[in-house]
């Protein structure tokens, strides 16, 4: 008898977040409508801060990862960490870019750092990094977080690690050549999501992806033309429980 009809741009983006759920079998999917004039990257990490106020509790933990969308997410939730006692922990090295910000803001919540690069040139070096009491607490704690915020990256030249200098253009396309189409905390993998065994992962500071399989529930923030490839291996991969992308790339994932 009574019959609601919501006529809205975000409808699309509605439908699209349940097709791509129930294609992945995700726990959630945000769609953001697609707008040609902003930043992507900085729009991405202010829909995954929306999503970390609505699911982060009081005194919690969150754990982040490297990449540009994951700095643009925790730069927009620096009052969020103040007033509901939310703590920060890496799961890699390189991520103290991304939180000087916040200390600089009056910040003073506790933040536990790995105090080494995202990669470094030597694999002993790495393991040693690893072995440390310091580095290898605050890794453990990040298994333990609440929620877990991470990246994907494409392999191509374009790709952060490349930009950043963690990884040489020549190790990248070898790594393509042997079977990567993305990566995930600077772990590249296949077209299926599995971590592929490359020399470059015995020099990167943090744990194989494997270890988050379970707990943390992870977050993972992507989207553009360029990362389809990466991000529909990830999403195979089984370690992602919410994605966050925009609405172009939510349509290329299902075409």
């Amino acid at each position: 008898m009574i019959e609601v009809r919501i006529n809205s741009a975000l409808q699309g983006c509605l439908e699209i977040e349940r097709s791509i759920q129930n294609r992945f079998r995700l726990k959630e999917v945000r769609v953001i409508p697609h707008l040609e004039a902003e930043s992507l990257n900085d729009r991405l990490g202010q829909a995954a801060a929306q999503i970390l106020m609505h699911k982060l509790d009081e005194g919690g933990l969150l754990a982040v990862g490297w990449g540009e969308t994951v700095g643009f997410a925790i730069n927009r939730l620096g009052h969020l960490f103040q007033d509901r006692s939310i703590d920060l922990v890496a799961m890699t090295g390189g991520v103290q870019a991304y939180v000087d910000g916040l200390r600089l803001a009056g910040n003073d919540r506790k933040m536990y750092l790995v105090s080494a690069p995202l990669v470094v040139e030597d694999p002993q070096v790495a393991q040693a990094m690893l072995r440390d009491t310091g580095v290898r607490s605050t890794l453990d704690m990040a298994l333990r977080a609440d929620y877990a915020l991470v990246g994907i990256g494409a392999v191509d030249e374009k790709a952060s690690v490349i930009r950043h200098g963690y990884v040489h253009p020549a190790e990248v396309r070898a790594m393509r050549r042997g079977g990567a189409v993305g990566d995930v905390l600077c772990r590249f993998i296949d077209e299926n999501g599995q971590e592929l065994d490359f020399p470059l992962h015995e020099r990167v500071i943090g744990l194989p992806l494997k270890s988050y399989r379970g707990n943390p529930q992870m977050i993972a923030v992507a989207g553009g033309q360029d990362k389809i490839p990466a991000i529909r291996a990830a999403l195979r991969g089984d370690f992602i429980d919410i994605f966050v992308t925009d609405e172009e790339s939510a349509k290329a994932l299902m075409s």
